[in-house]
């Protein structure tokens, strides 16, 4: 790692030694259960009896680890659970989803968050699943049946020209990005992402994130994430959100260890309420890396 683009997050980092280690471990199998057909403590006593061994979470009440690949089960089939990091979690829950809302999840394939959300909502009111990728568009179909979701609808728009016809009680961009906080499970990200990725990502956030702000009704929620610690593509996207909306930011409380966002980077100052985003690194929940932002209109 002495030659990799990770290096240059060394000054932020909490614990640098932590985030090596932790980098360089195999992922824990992780699963959330899905309330759509199965309660968590129901699905616990079923794995339990056939044999798993399995620890739950504390902060929340879905997710638990396993000690065995869980795409080899019948539960997997059956949807009483999805495989899921428990970082990529972190976005749904500070997003909140209530019934009976009308919601837009922007940038959803293969659906880990689509369907959490419809789950949160207990299929009541309308999810909008939106995925431009027709590939990506099977499996997000795929997993929204596997899981027993009826109330999302599928949509292939680009997402910085989703169309302004329908505003949102809650948005969510879960951004296409540089994936930096996956390569504890794609060794080809272990040095970090080039530059120009970094780059050519962050123009395409900052465009996506206007538009979902613009989609928002009145006294809505806009959840911002990715799975990169890139800050071009983090707080500097937050930023010019700012910059181009009268919008703020909300804090996003959670009982478990985050870092801030960052209020500076390379000598660039960032608005203070970056302080209220959220930095999640592989060393925090022993899963990959994360970014969350919570915002609202001014």
């Amino acid at each position: 790692m002495e030659h990799s683009n990770l290096l240059r997050y060394r000054s932020i980092m909490d614990d640098w030694d932590a985030f090596l280690a932790s980098a360089r471990s195999p992922l824990p199998h992780v699963v959330r259960a899905n309330t759509l057909k199965i309660a968590p403590s129901n699905l616990q006593q079923r794995l339990v009896a056939s044999g798993v061994d399995i620890a739950s979470y504390e902060w929340t009440e879905e997710l638990f680890e396993i000690a065995e690949p869980p795409g080899r089960r019948i539960e997997h089939w059956l949807g009483l659970y999805y495989a899921q990091e428990a970082v990529q979690t972190l976005p749904v829950l500070a997003l909140d989803p209530q019934p009976e809302e009308k919601i837009l999840d922007l940038c959803a394939a293969p659906g880990g968050k689509t369907t959490f959300i419809a789950a949160r909502m207990q299929n009541r009111g309308t999810l909008v699943a939106n995925e431009p990728n027709g590939r990506r568009q099977m499996s997000l179909l795929a997993n929204i049946n596997r899981l027993g979701v009826l109330n999302t609808l599928i949509t292939a728009y680009q997402g910085e020209n989703f169309p302004m016809g329908t505003k949102f009680d809650r948005v969510l961009v879960d951004a296409p990005c540089s994936a930096e906080g996956t390569l504890r499970k794609v060794s080809s990200l272990q040095n970090g992402a080039s530059m120009g990725t970094i780059a050519r990502l962050a123009r395409l956030q900052k465009r996506l994130i206007v538009q979902a702000f613009d989609l928002l009704a009145p006294k809505a929620l806009l959840v911002y994430s990715t799975c990169t610690f890139a800050p071009e593509e983090n707080e500097a996207v937050v930023a010019h959100l700012l910059q181009e909306r009268a919008a703020r930011i909300l804090p996003f409380e959670i009982p478990v260890e985050t870092s801030a966002g960052l209020t500076e980077w390379l000598g660039k100052p960032f608005p203070a309420e970056m302080q209220h985003c959220v930095r999640a690194y592989p060393h925090h929940l022993d899963s990959g890396g994360g970014f969350v932002a919570r915002i609202v209109r001014a």
